[in-house]
């Protein structure tokens, strides 16, 4: 998910439950302007790095532990990452998102999509 910097979400993925987070990063930001990107350390690859550092933004991404190359982290800026985990809290708040009770990953993303239509005209 890609939230802006209010807290609100912009672009979201339904991948399937054995999909990695990194190969998915690159197109939750495709075509998003970021002077910052923040994610999590399952979005720490060098290919989505270099991708961030193309679009002239700056990757607040933690090192995987297993990295020969550790990047450094601004933990200031990283701990404005709570906005996203905020975002996922408020989504979760809908009865349909949390529990699951679509059984089609359609019907799943659409009621994640009302869910989001709704937190923003709040």
């Amino acid at each position: 998910m890609a939230v802006r910097g209010l807290g609100c979400p912009v672009r979201f993925l339904l991948t399937g439950g054995q999909g990695g987070d990194a190969p998915q990063g690159e197109n939750l930001i495709e075509g998003l302007p970021a002077d910052f990107v923040m994610a999590d350390t399952a979005y720490d690859s060098d290919r989505l790095r270099n991708i961030i550092a193309a679009k002239g933004a700056v990757a607040v991404i933690p090192n995987n532990p297993s990295r020969a190359l550790k990047h450094p982290l601004d933990e200031h800026l990283y701990a404005q990452r709570q906005l996203v985990e905020c975002c996922f809290s408020r989504l979760k708040q809908f009865r349909r998102v949390a529990p699951r009770f679509e059984k089609t990953a359609r019907n799943y993303f659409a009621v994640v999509t009302l869910a989001a239509i709704v937190l923003w005209t709040r």
